[in-house]
Parts: C-alpha cells; structure tokens; sequence
C-alpha cells in the first residue's frame, strides 16, 4: 500500500516523534516524549495532535441532506449551519461500518469526517449511496490537515493566536472560523480527550506555518505534542469506543452504549428495520468496565473467565494515566456485567483479577468538557 504524509508530516517528524503506520495509508506520531507524560500534559495543560490521516468527505447539491440522513443513524435533517453531530453509520444488519462526525457548513453543504482506515471504504459508500440523487461527493483529506487542540488551557491558547473568533461562546458540538496568522480555520469544539478542547481544519498548504505558530505560542501554556498511542489512553479513561477495537461491521451501536445518538423518528435510514430488532429483543452482552490488579494491562481478544466459565472477551487494555489503574474494556456477557462482579483475565500466562466497574472511569459527569 503506498504511503501517504500528512501535511504537518516534517513539522512532527523535526520535533522527534517516533512514526508508524496509524490508519489507512499514512503514517504520523505514535508517541513523542512518551506516553504517560503525553497523557498527563493533555490533562494538566494543552496537547495538540496531528488527526490529518482521519478522512475529511465533502458533500453538496440539493440532495446533500438526503444523502448524509440516509447514511447515518442520527439527524441531519435537525442540524444548522455550524452544527457537529456525532453518528454512527451503519450496514443493513446493523453493523458499525464506522463512527464519524458530520459537519453542516451550509444548507446544501456537509463535511463527514470519517475514522483514518475507514476513510478507504466510506469513499465508496457514499458515493454509491449519491446516486440517483443530486449530491456530489468528494475526498478532501489530502486537501485539509487537521489538527486537534485538547486540555484544561486550550482555550487560552487560541485566543492568545485567534483574534476574529469568539471561542468563549462557541459551545460544544458547534463550529466557527478564524484567522491564525493570516490563514482562515474552522475551528470546532470537539475532541476524543474528555477535556475542553477544540478541532482546527487548515488548508494543507498553509499547515506548516499554522504548526509552527501553535508550538510557538503554546510554549507559555505547557503545550505538548501527543500520538495516538496517547490519544488512545486518554480516549480509555472515558470510555470512548474505538472503531475496530471496539465495534466493528459484527456488532451494532447498542452494543458499545452508542444507541442514544439513533434517531428512529426521523425518516428511514440504513439499517434501521435491523436496529429496531435489537432495540426490541435486546442483548446478551454489554460492554463493560474492568479495573485491573497489577501494573500490566491485558492483551486484545484476551478471555474474561469467571470460575472457570467464559464470561467475554477483552476490547482494549492499557494504563489508566490519569488514575494510577490499569483499566480494560470488554464485551461481557450480562450475568457478568454487575458493579463490583470480580473476574479473572490470564496476563503473561497468570490468572489476574479484575473487577467490574461503571464507565466512564475519569470525570464520568463530564465537567471537563464544560470547562
């Protein structure tokens, strides 16, 4: 597969981030100082990371709202210009094909922003889905380099930087625009952190200067580069589920808590008749919490046993930074998701206990967020 560069790609690699392949066909920072120091900056401070690889599709025409409605579970009909809406999107057995965020810059204008790997096949989903309608879809990521800016003292940071924005009134879920040294941003509050933070989509062009202004300012705020590996630690301890660890095209939104964003009352979508099944019959699982003992998290797809009997399988594990735990997620089955049930996960070959516990596991009534 060739191997695509994100616009901020030299202004990352001069700061010493180790690189790797991290969605589709790009590569960009899996870590840079580390990533506990990384993690615990981004909750003390700022962080900013480089999201270019995440897929960026724009859409227009006069069917543009009838396409993204009938390709996401949740509303676009109910949207305004300078709206976010989280969504997911799914296959006709219900399936998550991907988890996204859809942008509505105008009447007949969206912008979804789509995982990084699952950029590849959400191009010709939509593009299947545009026919026959008067809407028109294009790939723009290699066009905007997208950076996010996450933390307690994000907000400070940018308005030392943008002057034409009013960044104290933009609420979350919503977008605006401005200037940061001569180059027009959209700026959203938006962000995978759990913290106050703020999504900037630049034109690739420009991404260099907007890079260097951001290390520049952000050094009297305790600005920080993070990677993914940080992005996905940080995401764990609010239990954001990730595509493709997570959920995937087996499993549908109920089954990883995302159900709230389905909107069944508004005309008919793709998967629907399949959701309202498992709306109605229920599960048989949940994804679940667990807090570990010891100092090693557990592997992916690891077995979660309890007595001996198989109670599910592990989604994702790792340090808890901001907690001092090692934390997991798994999809369990029910007799097993109660507060407090201990179980048992094998790590290096020895049983280790863990034990159920609500999610979010860091500020589960979400002050961070508000700021």
């Amino acid at each position: 597969m060739a191997e695509r560069r994100s616009p901020f790609y030299s202004s990352i690699v001069g700061l010493g981030a180790a690189m790797g392949r991290v969605g589709g066909d790009f590569i960009s920072a899996k870590y840079y100082s580390g990533i506990a120091d990384e993690h615990l900056n981004t909750r003390k401070n700022v962080g900013v990371q480089d999201l270019s690889t995440m897929g960026k599709m724009d859409i227009k025409g006069a069917d543009a709202e009838a396409l993204v409605n009938h390709v996401i579970v949740n509303d676009a009909a109910a949207m305004k210009p300078g709206q976010v809406r989280y969504s997911t999107v799914c296959r006709e057995d219900g399936g998550i094909m991907d988890d996204l965020t859809v942008f509505r810059l105008g009447a007949e204008h969206f912008m979804l922003v789509t995982g990084s790997v699952n950029r590849l096949k959400m191009l010709p989903w939509l593009q299947h889905h545009a026919q026959g309608r008067r809407a028109y879809v294009t790939d723009i990521t290699a066009a905007v380099a997208f950076a996010t800016i996450q933390g307690p003292r994000s907000r400070d940071l940018l308005k030392a930087m943008i002057s034409d924005a009013d960044l104290d009134g933009l609420k979350r879920w919503a977008f605006t625009s401005g200037h940061i040294n001569g180059t027009r941003v959209l700026i959203s509050r938006t962000g995978v952190t759990g913290e106050l933070g703020f999504e900037l989509f630049v034109p690739a062009d420009e991404a260099t200067s907007v890079w260097d202004a951001l290390m520049r300012t952000g050094q009297a705020f305790g600005l920080k580069p993070y990677g993914v590996l940080a992005m996905f630690t940080l995401g764990l301890e609010k239990a954001y589920p990730a595509h493709g660890i997570d959920m995937d095209e087996t499993r549908t939104p109920f089954h990883v808590g995302l159900d709230r964003w389905i909107k069944f009352d508004k005309s008919d979508f793709i998967g629907r008749d399949a959701l309202l099944k498992v709306r109605d019959k229920g599960l048989d699982e949940r994804w679940t919490g667990l807090v570990l003992d010891g100092d090693k998290p557990a592997a992916t797809d690891a077995r979660v046993m309890a007595d001996g009997e198989d109670a599910g399988v592990v989604t994702y594990s790792d340090h808890g930074y901001s907690l001092g735990k090692v934390l997991a997620t798994a999809h369990l089955r029910l007799a097993f998701t109660g507060v407090g049930t201990k179980l048992s996960i094998a790590i290096d070959g020895k049983p280790t206990r863990a034990v159920v516990v609500p999610m979010p596991f860091f500020d589960p009534e979400g002050a961070r967020l508000r700021g």
